[in-house]
């Protein structure tokens, strides 16, 4: 008796053929979902963290223009070219820029104030010592400088130099006209206030003085 072949309905050939080569494994196509899940995943998270920085790195330039405006003063000041429109962010870096070299000069303009203003000081302490040494040394002798000359005898020298220089003048001037005048005056000026005539001039005074004093 022949043996019979397989039927399609035997249990026994399911399960064989659901094994064969010819069949897809479920388990295989869960693990390539979940593969290609976890990808688009990655990616997704990726693309949202870049987003994420960007958005960082916008709201720090914005907050750093906003404080720029809030500090420099020129940026409060309405700009009339402009009228009420938002300041651009070129117009707030030049603002900027102007004001920075402003203050620089400023600077600069202060530390030449201090430096002068130093110097005046260091001049005031050294007169103060200078006097307060003039005072200590009239302290210790008091009776220096009693034979010093006095106010009535300067002004005895200086009278006797303008009643000198006076009489050149009267008599080298010509008063017929203002051309005139104006040409003596020049030519007296030469002739008597050189300063070797002049020095005769006290020398001749002094000694006059001298002599009605002693």
């Amino acid at each position: 008796m022949t043996e019979s072949s397989a039927s399609p309905e035997d249990p026994w050939v399911k399960v064989e053929y659901a094994y064969s080569d010819n069949s897809l494994d479920p388990d295989d196509e869960d693990s390539d979902y979940h593969q290609e899940s976890y990808k688009e995943s990655y990616k997704d998270r990726r693309r949202r963290a870049h987003t994420q920085a960007e958005q960082k790195r916008r709201d720090a330039i914005k907050r750093g223009y906003d404080d720029l405006q809030t500090i420099v003063p020129t940026c409060q000041q309405q700009d009339f070219s402009i009228g009420s429109q938002k300041l651009s962010k070129a117009i707030v870096l030049q603002k900027t820029i102007d004001y920075i070299q402003f203050l620089h000069k400023e600077k600069k303009k202060q530390e030449e104030e201090v430096s002068t203003l130093r110097k005046d000081v260091m001049a005031l302490k050294i007169m103060k010592v200078n006097y307060e040494q003039i005072v200590k040394a009239h302290q210790d002798n008091p009776h220096e400088g009693e034979d010093h000359v006095s106010d009535q005898v300067k002004f005895n020298v200086f009278q006797g130099i303008m009643d000198s220089l006076f009489q050149s003048f009267n008599a080298s001037i010509s008063m017929a006209s203002f051309q005139e005048l104006s040409a003596c005056v020049f030519s007296w000026i030469e002739e008597h206030c050189k300063p070797q005539t002049l020095r005769e001039i006290v020398i001749g005074v002094l000694h006059q003085l001298k002599n009605q004093l002693y």
